[in-house]
């Protein structure tokens, strides 16, 4: 599992929990309201999940789901500023509340903590216990913590269920190879989505061609793909890159691979395929809808390797 950060830091006064900008004082001035960035796609959309939308004030420029109540300000995460941070709360001299980054680009998590400004750095996770963790993080630092755990719990409940949904046919493990762009870059058992189609009692045609240096994301080529002959294909490059179950048919060779010949080639959302927030109940579920029906299709099972 990745390291993060888990923020635990709740005020409690009478033994309340007291969200990010509101006043502890017995005074009835109050802090600005808060003022939450995220530089995270994830982050944003587990933001809105939890309800914490109206407190977000800018979100990175590949933040797009909600697709309704997004700010209208975006920072690019991969070249952040701290000027541009701090000056995204609107009011001069209002510092962000909470910062919440998947990537320190530039150092930006050093820099603002230099200022006073809180950071929740959360990386992608290993695993799916990971990925429940960085959503009670957030709502920890929020001050939403029933909300996270009510969100946590649903998103398990779900993808229980979808992960139960996948029978294991003696005899039958789909051999699979999973895209992320067209030159062919994919994911081992290794990374978070292989590790779930691992559970799915999958083969992941990437797992030899592995390296230490390739962190899990080894690059194919496409005559060891069509060696391989897989018999589900998983497309995470379709909105990106236009990927489709029919160009993949028109690639050198493909037409010979099973999960073409048969039907099998599986077009993803890229968005949904890359975050590991509230959507990812809909990626376990389109993937465990594949590999069921790949195992219950008898064509697959009847034609001898290559």
């Amino acid at each position: 599992m990745l390291r993060f950060t888990r923020l635990t830091g709740l005020l409690a006064v009478a033994s309340l929990v007291v969200p990010l900008g509101v006043s502890t004082t017995s005074s009835a001035r109050t802090v600005p309201q808060p003022c939450v960035i995220s530089l995270s796609p994830t982050a944003t959309e587990t933001l809105f999940a939890l309800g914490a939308g109206p407190d977000v004030k800018a979100v990175d420029t590949d933040s797009n789901y909600p697709t309704v109540g997004l700010p209208h300000l975006k920072i690019n995460a991969f070249s952040p500023s701290v000027e541009g941070v701090l000056g995204a709360c609107g009011a001069k001299g209002v510092k962000p509340s909470l910062v919440v980054i998947s990537y320190d680009a530039n150092s930006i998590a050093e820099k603002l903590r230099a200022v006073g400004v809180r950071v929740l750095n959360q990386s992608a996770p290993s695993t799916l216990s990971g990925a429940y963790s960085q959503i009670e993080a957030l709502g920890a630092a929020l001050g939403r913590t029933r909300q996270a755990a009510a969100l946590v719990a649903s998103m398990s409940t779900s993808i229980t269920a979808s992960l139960a949904s996948v029978p294991h046919v003696r005899g039958r493990s789909p051999r699979i190879y999973y895209e992320l762009d067209p030159t062919l870059y994919s994911v081992t058992s290794s990374t978070f989505v292989g590790s779930i189609l691992k559970r799915m009692g999958t083969v992941n045609i990437a797992d030899p061609k592995n390296t230490s240096a390739d962190a899990g994301y080894p690059q194919l080529n496409a005559e060891y793909v069509v060696a391989a002959n897989p018999q589900i294909i998983f497309l995470a490059d379709t909105v990106c890159c236009h990927a489709s179950p029919a160009s993949v048919a028109h690639r050198a060779g493909f037409s010979r691979v099973a999960a073409v010949t048969d039907g099998h080639v599986v077009a993803l959302n890229d968005d949904v395929a890359s975050r590991w927030g509230p959507r990812l109940t809909e990626l376990v579920a389109q993937l465990a809808h594949a590999v069921r029906a790949a195992l219950t299709d008898s064509r697959l099972w009847t034609k001898s390797l290559g």
